[in-house]
């Protein structure tokens, strides 16, 4: 037994080494033990020893891990053409046609790049051309990609690109632990901010482009918004010219539940949209959604190319991905399965003191974990332990918020009740393990 488990481990040593020889060590691994995945299927990816794992992290597979119906629609495109967006091809005018009926009547112009910081770049461009103005908004610590101008806009890591003083943050409208937690007013006073940060923005030579913000808050650690924050917020951003564009990379397509798109939950429309990564199941491709009014702004300097973006195959996998959602109504099912999963957590919390608060919607859930009920500490350590222990028991999950303390479930949309029980039975063992007597006197 012992002689195959160090095979392994030397096997797993010298991958880690070649990796950080060729990619370099600015990469990152997921757990302190990585895995060594080789194959996916649905809502299972399996490693290298063909050891199976329970994914509740991947955001990307979308519909499922190799989803049969989104790759014969890649392999059927890719046999026959696959080119940029400079000829006609109807799979990439049906694409644009059925993503924009499903937002707001004004929304309906699709501009199609590879990935979500494509997307905001791509869109950051459209609100200065249409505002004729440089400043941005965002919240602090959020995440919106990974090129220097949307490095800029990304709040949550520290970065050698500093950001310059055409940006400003506000704070995330945190009902938990935030500045304004159990404030009745909350939603006025983080609103409030807004104005700060325009006066802040006039007081450095600009007015603001665009407020950008991810509309489920997720790498914020998913928190209960207050009711009306985005709504008064926006408002307040347009009456000093700026625009509303909302990041729906993460939350979009059905994961909520509630919603189609994460801003539908605010009740407010945005003025330009990106998406990203579930749009083809893996296969990249990402969109701006605006107005005409927007594209005609830009339209007048500048032009719009991307090799990549919104190839016939790509449209091919999102024309897919679109076919499984509403061919198995996956938006119901995230709701019906995330419903499930937060009313087993809540029965967890009664007998586990260190879940904090249980929020989200559908399959976009946090748990945030807190080594003291009234003082919402956060329990920073035991949440890395937690994702260790889990991945040991064939659970692969994630983590976010300010402190890194806050569980993200997050699964392909294809996970049922029987994978959700699955979840629950191993974190109530891993909760357990981690608040046991030899844990506290660590």
């Amino acid at each position: 037994m012992k002689e195959p488990e160090q095979a392994n481990s030397k096997q797993t040593e010298n991958l880690i080494e070649r990796r950080q020889r060729l990619l370099g060590k600015a990469y990152r691994l997921f757990y302190d033990q990585p895995v060594h995945i080789v194959r996916g299927e649905g809502v299972w990816l399996y490693d290298s020893d063909g050891r199976k794992y329970l994914d509740v992290y991947n955001n990307v597979p979308h519909v499922g891990h190799c989803h049969p119906h989104v790759v014969e629609a890649v392999c059927k495109q890719a046999k026959v053409l696959n080119t940029h967006t400079r000829y006609l091809h109807e799979n990439v005018l049906d694409y644009a046609q059925r993503l924009t009926d499903r937002f707001p009547g004004g929304l309906d112009i699709a501009m199609f790049a590879c990935t979500g910081t494509e997307a905001n770049e791509l869109a950051l461009r459209l609100a200065r051309a249409k505002t004729g103005a440089s400043g941005m908004i965002v919240t602090d610590h959020a995440y919106h990609g990974t090129s220097w101008a949307i490095a800029q806009i990304t709040s949550c890591y520290e970065s050698s690109e500093k950001r310059g003083d055409n940006i400003v943050t506000v704070p995330a409208p945190d009902s938990f632990r935030g500045l304004y937690a159990d404030d009745l007013q909350a939603a006025d006073k983080y609103a409030e901010h807004l104005h700060v940060a325009i006066e802040t923005l006039a007081r450095n030579g600009h007015r603001p482009a665009a407020f950008i913000v991810d509309t489920i808050f997720s790498n914020e650690g998913l928190p209960t918004v207050p009711p009306g924050y985005l709504a008064k917020a926006v408002a307040i951003v347009r009456q000093a010219g700026g625009l509303f564009v909302a990041d729906e990379v993460q939350p979009g397509f059905g994961r909520l539940g509630t919603h189609f798109w994460g801003f539908d939950s605010h009740g407010v429309a945005p003025d330009i949209a990106t998406m990203g990564k579930p749009m083809g199941n893996g296969y990249p491709i990402s969109a701006v959604v605006t107005s005409a009014e927007v594209i005609d702004a830009f339209q007048r300097d500048s032009h719009y190319f991307n090799t990549f973006g919104g190839t016939p195959v790509a449209c091919a996998a999102a024309l897919a991905v679109l076919d499984v959602i509403e061919k198995q109504d996956l938006q119901a099912k995230a709701l019906e399965t995330g419903s499930y999963i937060i009313e087993g957590l809540k029965d967890l919390a009664s007998d586990n003191d260190i879940i904090g608060d249980i929020r989200g919607s559908g399959l976009f859930i946090g748990i945030d974990l807190v080594r003291d009920r009234d003082s919402r500490e956060p329990a920073t350590a035991e949440t890395g332990r937690a994702l260790n222990l889990l991945r040991e028991r064939g659970v692969l999950i994630g983590s976010t918020g300010q402190y890194d303390n806050v569980l993200k479930i997050r699964p392909p949309l294809v996970f049922s009740k029987e994978h959700a029980d699955l979840l629950l039975l191993q974190l109530a063992a891993v909760l357990g393990e981690i608040r046991s007597p030899a844990h506290r006197s660590c």
